[in-house]
């Protein structure tokens, strides 16, 4: 399954805070690259997660994210 999701990068003090508003995930690293690879992470565990409790489908739907095969 491949999804499309944004990411919104901010600094706060010497480190990044990368979030996905349609997930409201977010994550953080020392580095830009850091912050989004913590991020990928973060949001592939809270998909499992969803996916595990029987949610997924509602939490995609409601976030309005399409999913492509």
């Amino acid at each position: 399954m491949e999804t499309q999701l944004s990411i919104r990068i901010l600094k706060e003090g010497g480190t990044y805070v990368a979030h996905t508003p349609e997930l409201d995930v977010s994550s953080c690293g020392g580095a830009k690259e850091k912050a989004v690879k913590n991020l990928e992470e973060a949001v592939r565990l809270f998909l499992e997660e969803a996916q595990k409790l029987g949610t997924l489908g509602r939490i995609l739907k409601e976030a309005g994210v399409r999913v492509q095969a």
